[in-house]
Order: structure tokens, then C-alpha cells, then sequence
């Protein structure tokens, strides 16, 4: 969107919250709420000059963290909306906003496949999301714990203990993904209440084999709660006539009791946007709480009665409701192809690097998340020179004046990478590597000019291809 047309639009929307304003007479802030113009002016001068120590998370040059503005329907729409600054809690606090929540919800009850009968809302974020599925699983089963992935978010075990559940982690196998005899030992000592399965890892992007966890937790009467913050969306590729993921786990989800999604990551939101679904609205029992002061403007369902946040930014919802109406969630139009292309972009660069000896792979993607790392020259390789090399290609990619390509970095255990790389001699227990998350579509088009950029930073210290 031209800078020019998205101001068009933003005053534009300003004007309609102008002339709602006016409907209710002439209004001046009190005198200790003005800010002198030049005091502002300056303000905004230092505060221009201090927003340039930022990395530029909007251009394909950047490829490292799950980090991107949003899109510019939800910048406006969100600051539109905060003009009024409703609050999604109590309906009176929002009207507008608690029924775009809704209809939001609704359509990734959809995309889910979880149908008319749910319970969900917006989370401010996905830790928060999270916290509230665990704490729902902890109700259901007091004297029991959680079970996740070692891959799976850090969140999980800090939010165990926040709600007072033992939680266990769950080797993995050579691809990143839950091990399914690690997990029904667990279940069978009978100390599991929940299974956690992540669609899509933070660090490797690894998708748990949901459609078998399911049906191996029911066995053992354990419940399945799946953490879906960052991969969610990818749900729209597996329903795609010719899927580029495998589609089961994402499939699956349908089947599971709880899911997370973060719109803030694949949806396009700015910070902070997350949401938690349940398949069963039943779980709404454990919320019942009294508020003399709160639920009393309507006999509906207000959100705060089915969250354990109170004030969230009704604003959040505004911005994900328009940005839906511009990109639905569907396969093939909308966000779908979006998602394809960030899935296409790690094929591609996957492909390169599988060519190039100077590379390996720390598993083959199955989202949009690549990790690799350069080889030293040499035949025995070092750990600690792996992770010296990859520093080095990771500081001088972002201080290239001419071509600068922003990335991330990922510890990879030993024991994830000494199954699929022999030749590494382990003098420290965990290797430092490269990780590129290409979550812009943008990043298709980008993928030789980033693989170029790596292999200039190389030097003379690596394989030869």
C-alpha cells in the first residue's frame, strides 16, 4: 500500500470517528491533559531518532526472528479504533469490538474444524493463551500433570508451575517431533493429565504427530491441548487441493481439546494478538466468577466471563476482524497462498544449502523455519568450530554495509544432531547454529540473494564445495 493512499484511508477513518464524536456535543480535554505542539514536536523527534536502533523487521533482508510489522489494513483499523480505545472485557466496554471478537473466533473455530459448539476469545498473547489452556487442564485434572515435547515452547514448563502442575518433558526424535514410546511411557504411569502437541516448534518449526498423539492420549485418558502459536495458520496449506506440509497433524486438530493460535505471527496483527479455542464450551464452568460491578449492560455472554484476563485491547480484535475481511481464512485465497509461499521459500533455500557442501541441515523444514549451519574446513569437524563459524557468518551478514541479511541462531543438542551428523566431534555438549524463520512471501523471491549473502560471509575457513 502506497504511503500516500494508507494516510487517504487513515483520515478518512478518523473523519467517521469524528463525526460519531460530534453526535454527542462539543468536547475540550481538561486543561492537565494538553500538551504544549512544540514539547509534542520534540518528543517525537527523539522519539524518531531512537526507533532507528530497531532491525528493518518489514524487508525480506530480514529472515531471522518471527518478527514483522503488521499488515497495513490492520495498522489502520487498529488505529482507527483506538480513537475510542474499547475494552474487550464487558460488553459495555466494547460493543463494537466484543462482536468483531466473536466473529473473529468463530472464523478460527472454523479453520480448525472444531465447528458451531466452541469456546475461545483473544489472548493478549500466547503465553497468556497458553496459560489459560493449562489452567483449564489443571481444572480438569487436579492431581495430574502436563507432558510436552523438549522441542516444544519454554512457556509450557513456566506455566506448569504457575498453575501448580508437574510438567514432563518428552524426548524427541532425529526430526525435532514428540516421541510417541517416550510419551506412552509417561502415560502410563498414570501421572498425565494433558499431552501438549506444538504445530510447529519455535526453534526447528518440528510438527508433532498430532493425529497419532491423540488417539494414544485417549487411550490413557489424557487430555490434548495443542500449541499451535506459531503454526497454526499453516492449517490453511494442509487443506490446499495439493498440500506442501504434511496435512494429518494440522487435520487432526479438530480432534484435540484445546488449541492456541497467535494472529500476531501468520495472521498479519501487530503485537499483542494471541487466542485459545476449546472444543468443549462445557469448560466455561470452571470460569464462573462474580463481578457485581461488570456483567450487567446484557443477558449475552460478555468475553470477560469466559477469560482469566479482564481489560484486553478491543482494538486487537478490530484490526483482526478487517484484516479477515481482506485475506479470509481459506486455502486458496485470502491467507492461505501467503502462508504457501513463506512454506515454498524454505524448500527453496532448503534445496540450496543440500546442494552446497559447505552446509548442513539441522532437519528439513516442514514449515516455514530453516536451520543449518557452515562446515569448518577439515575432515574431523569440532562442535565449539561450528558454533565460532556460524557466529562469525551471523555478525558479518548484519554488518555487510552493501548487502546486509539480518538472521537468527538456534543451539541444536547433541543429541538431536550427532543421529543425522557422525562427523562432528563433540567437545562441547551443543552446537550454535544458523536459523532463518521466512514468514513474508517476500522471502520467495528472496531466497538466492540470501543464500548468496551467507556464502560471501564464509572466508576462507570452510569446506570446499
Amino acid at each position: 500500500m502506497e504511503r500516500t493512499t494508507y494516510l487517504d484511508l487513515l483520515a478518512s477513518g478518523l473523519a467517521g470517528i469524528d463525526a460519531w464524536n460530534a453526535r454527542f456535543g462539543a468536547f475540550e480535554a481538561d486543561e492537565t491533559l494538553q500538551v504544549p505542539g512544540e514539547k509534542i514536536a520534540k518528543v517525537l523527534v527523539e522519539l524518531n531518532e531512537r526507533l532507528h536502533d530497531n532491525y528493518p523487521f518489514g524487508h525480506p533482508r530480514y529472515a531471522g526472528q518471527m518478527l514483522k510489522p503488521a499488515h497495513p489494513i490492520a495498522e489502520l483499523a487498529y488505529a482507527i479504533a483506538m480513537q475510542i480505545n474499547p475494552n474487550n472485557h464487558a460488553l459495555d466496554g466494547g460493543p463494537a469490538s466484543s462482536q468483531m471478537e466473536k466473529e473473529v473466533v468463530a472464523d478460527l473455530a472454523r479453520m480448525f474444524g472444531y465447528g458451531e459448539t466452541f469456546l475461545g476469545h483473544l489472548t493478549s498473547s500466547g503465553t497468556i493463551a497458553n496459560l489459560e489452556a493449562l489452567w483449564i487442564a489443571r481444572s480438569m485434572h487436579p492431581d495430574k500433570g502436563i507432558a510436552a515435547s523438549d522441542q516444544a515452547h519454554y512457556t509450557h514448563g513456566r506455566m506448569a508451575g504457575v498453575v501448580g502442575m508437574s510438567f514432563r518433558a518428552i524426548p524427541t526424535d532425529a526430526h525435532g517431533r514428540m516421541d510417541l514410546n517416550a510419551l506412552e511411557d509417561a502415560l502410563r504411569s498414570g501421572e498425565i493429565g494433558t499431552v501438549v502437541a506444538t504445530a510447529g516448534t519455535t526453534g526447528l518449526g518440528s510438527v508433532d504427530p498430532i493425529h497419532e498423539i491423540i488417539p494414544l492420549a485417549r487411550r490413557y485418558g489424557a487430555r490434548v491441548h495443542v500449541d499451535a502459536a506459531y503454526g497454526g495458520f499453516f492449517t490453511l496449506v494442509a487443506r490446499q487441493a495439493e498440500p506442501a506440509i504434511d496435512p494429518a497433524p494440522f487435520l487432526a486438530i479438530a480432534e484435540s481439546d484445546s488449541v492456541v493460535v497467535d494472529p500476531h505471527k501468520h495472521g498479519l496483527q501487530p503485537y499483542g494478538c494471541g487466542s485459545v479455542l476449546f472444543r468443549d464450551p462445557a469448560v466455561g464452568r470452571f470460569y464462573v466468577h462474580n463481578s457485581p460491578y461488570t456483567y450487567f449492560t446484557s443477558r449475552d455472554l460478555h468475553l470477560g466471563e469466559i477469560s482469566i484476563e479482564c481489560s484486553r485491547a478491543g482494538a486487537a480484535a478490530v484490526a483482526t476482524w478487517a484484516t479477515f475481511k481482506c485475506f479470509p481464512l481459506e486455502p486458496d485465497r485470502g491467507l492461505g497462498p501467503i502462508l504457501a509461499k513463506g512454506r515454498r521459500a524454505a524448500l527453496a533455500w532448503a534445496e540450496l544449502l543440500t546442494d552446497d557442501e559447505r552446509f548442513r541441515l539441522v532437519v528439513a523444514p516442514e514449515l516455514d523455519i530453516l536451520n543449518f549451519y557452515p562446515l569448518p574446513a577439515g575432515g574431523a569437524v569440532n562442535a565449539s568450530a561450528i558454533s565460532a563459524l556460524t557466529e562469525q557468518v551471523y555478525q558479518r551478514t548484519m554488518d555487510d554495509l552493501d548487502d546486509p541479511v539480518f538472521l537468527a541462531m538456534f543451539v541444536a543438542t547433541r543429541e538431536l544432531l550427532a543421529r543425522r551428523d557422525p562427523h562432528i566431534v563433540w567437545d562441547e555438549p551443543a552446537v550454535t547454529v544458523l536459523r532463518s524463520v521466512l514468514m513474508k512471501p517476500e522471502h520467495l523471491a528472496r531466497v538466492p540473494k540470501l543464500h548468496a549473502a551467507v556464502v560471501r560471509q564464509l572466508g576462507p575457513n570452510t569446506a570446499t564445495p
